[in-house]
């Protein structure tokens, strides 16, 4: 009986990161099963079956996918020492992953999604944006020291690196200007290490 019912739930899984995959170079706002199901071999009734219907299947790739965000979060906040790193050296190891042309795909999904999420905010979108914002400014506070962290200067400062992280990532994503984006944030960075911030 065991067996019995480890089958679905072992078959669910492939089929949710067959689902993923497929995602990652279709995308997700205009996803149909029939085409989806063709691709992944399997059929509409099955995912249907499986995720109850389109929109429990988009809210499992894109949990799948804030897994992903997670564990890339996760790498950074545990790769080096918070009391030492700081601010600027957290945002300089994000940018590095973020601007690797492999994560093109990756990004471009969290891209639409978040985009989503916003104008359709009692959608299946619902809260992806919102919690995608707290993920990265937990690490973010996580890499300042405690006096910053629960100053309003440090939330100022964490959430302006979070700014400038997202605004430089649509910019490469639009152009592929490796070069000049990263130029800026560079910039950025230097502003960072040495406090430079003006305070309201």
């Amino acid at each position: 009986m065991a067996n019995e019912t480890s089958i679905p739930s072992t078959r669910k899984t492939e089929l949710l990161e067959a689902a993923y995959r497929y995602v990652l170079e279709h995308g997700l706002a205009r996803l149909s099963l029939r085409p989806l199901a063709t691709a992944i071999g399997s059929s509409p009734r099955v995912l249907v079956f499986l995720f109850g219907n389109k929109d429990g299947l988009v809210r499992a790739v894109l949990a799948r996918a804030r897994a992903d965000e997670l564990a890339i979060l996760d790498q950074a906040g545990t790769s080096g020492d918070p009391a030492v790193d700081g601010l600027a050296t957290t945002v300089e190891r994000l940018w590095k992953w973020l601007a690797a042309t492999q994560h093109r795909q990756l990004l471009a999904l969290w891209v639409e999604s978040y985009a989503v999420s916003l104008v359709e905010p009692d959608g299946v979108w619902g809260g992806f944006a919102t919690a995608t914002v707290n993920d990265w400014l937990t690490v973010l506070s996580a890499h300042q020291p405690p006096r910053e962290r629960h100053s309003a200067e440090g939330e100022a400062r964490r959430t302006l690196a979070l700014a400038v992280l997202r605004g430089a990532l649509l910019d490469l994503l639009a152009t592929t200007d490796h070069e000049r984006v990263s130029a800026a944030v560079r910039y950025q960075l230097v502003l960072l290490r040495h406090g430079h911030t003006t305070a309201p």
